[in-house]
């Protein structure tokens, strides 16, 4: 048999408390503007929340989060990518 990946459609036994929404013991943060569109944004009552990540605010500091279903990942400007410069020096001293 196949395993199907589960879609959390209902935040079932979520409690709204005055930290946030309390979800499996976990306070759940409102998405940001930028999580707007994501698959993984579920509504509970008037706000959606990030089931996959608590603080959505954090996640986009860095850059793009890496739950984001809406958002690709972008190539540099040259189209390369980029190497680490410790293995680059041992495949140089091997020879690649």
């Amino acid at each position: 048999m196949s395993k199907k990946k589960a879609k959390i459609t209902a935040l079932e036994g979520a409690e709204m408390t005055s930290e946030g929404l309390s979800y499996k013991g976990v306070i759940l943060q409102p998405i940001v503007e930028k999580c707007e569109g994501c698959e993984r944004a579920v509504p509970f009552e008037d706000q959606k929340y990030c089931p996959s990540y608590a603080q959505p605010e954090s996640k986009w500091k860095h850059g793009v989060c890496n739950f984001a279903t809406h958002v690709r990942a972008s190539v540099d400007k040259e189209g390369k990518v980029k190497v680490n410069p410790l293995k680059a020096s041992k495949r140089a001293a091997r020879g690649r």
